[in-house]
């Protein structure tokens, strides 16, 4: 309750069509790429950060994922839902289908949504209230042709080091890259930094304050801890405990459920070639 997706839904732009609801249960092939070789960080095309448009909904993505086969661009689940802005249970809110295509800024094709965290739970018939209520992960397989275009790095802080498994306390210092469209591109905004305001969910989520708060547009973008670890996925706008907090779905959590709930067992996340660089600024 008091959450907001912050995927910036094809309403907000004019001209584009309603979203229709479609079935899920879409066949996904096997994708034939091979182990990638990382672009360079300066000139990649496609990393954390870059936005995604999913049936005319915008969202930022978040990490960079691979079985050894394929590569996988990371997005909240949230950005495929079917419903509006307070639809944030994924265990009854509505999602576009497998196999729905989703535009990634930097590639020359389409990605394919092969993972959804909604469309998991609902077809297992997850119950557990904070399992419903903050997994949102989503993984859009990126074609073998643009998969040179790649680097796993978070611009601005680098980095990911590994994934945060421990959670976060009060005060604790986290970092973001977020991308909405509302920004109108002035890169300087994208970095932010902020503090944690504890976990909530049992661990499935952390309630962070940054500055710049996430908007619309920013939703699915990386956190990393002040460590340099994966911590999560931007998921909602919070209008408690402050009504410019942020609720960051924790990502090792995430990757647990896809572990134990689908058939992508072998999805790792990619740690960054670039060096993390750490906060801007120390904060108490």
């Amino acid at each position: 309750m008091g959450s907001l997706t912050l995927r910036r839904a094809g309403w907000f732009a004019a001209g584009t069509a309603a979203v229709l609801v479609a079935a899920s249960g879409a066949a996904i092939g096997t994708a034939t790429a091979a182990t990638p070789s990382w672009a360079p960080a300066s000139t990649a095309a496609i990393h954390p950060g870059v936005q995604t448009h999913t049936n005319g909904a915008q969202c930022t993505s978040n990490f960079v994922f691979t079985d050894g086969t394929s590569v996988y661009l990371g997005q909240a689940a949230h950005c495929s839902g079917t419903g509006g802005s307070t639809s944030t249970n994924g265990c009854t809110s509505g999602s576009l289908p497998l196999g729905t295509q989703v535009q990634v800024d930097g590639a020359s094709k389409p990605g394919t949504m092969v993972y959804n965290s909604w469309l998991t739970m609902q077809a297992n018939g997850e119950k557990d209230p904070d399992t419903c209520a903050y997994n949102d992960l989503a993984l859009i397989r990126l074609d073998p042709a643009d998969v040179s275009k790649v680097n796993p790095s978070v611009p601005f802080w680098g980095g990911p080091i590994g994934l945060n498994t421990a959670g976060t306390s009060s005060g604790d210092t986290v970092l973001s890259y977020g991308n909405s469209e509302l920004r109108g591109g002035v890169a300087l905004l994208s970095p932010k930094q902020g503090i944690s305001l504890g976990d909530t969910g049992s661990g499935w989520s952390h309630s962070v304050e940054t500055v710049t708060p996430g908007i619309p547009g920013d939703s699915g973008s990386a956190f990393l801890d002040a460590g340099g670890k994966a911590l999560g996925i931007l998921s909602t706008l919070e209008l408690a405990p402050t009504p410019t907090s942020n609720g960051v779905g924790d990502l090792a959590h995430e990757l647990a459920y896809l572990h134990s709930h689908s058939s992508f067992g072998s999805v790792t996340l990619v740690p960054g070639t670039e060096a993390f660089r750490g906060p801007l600024v120390s904060l108490p």
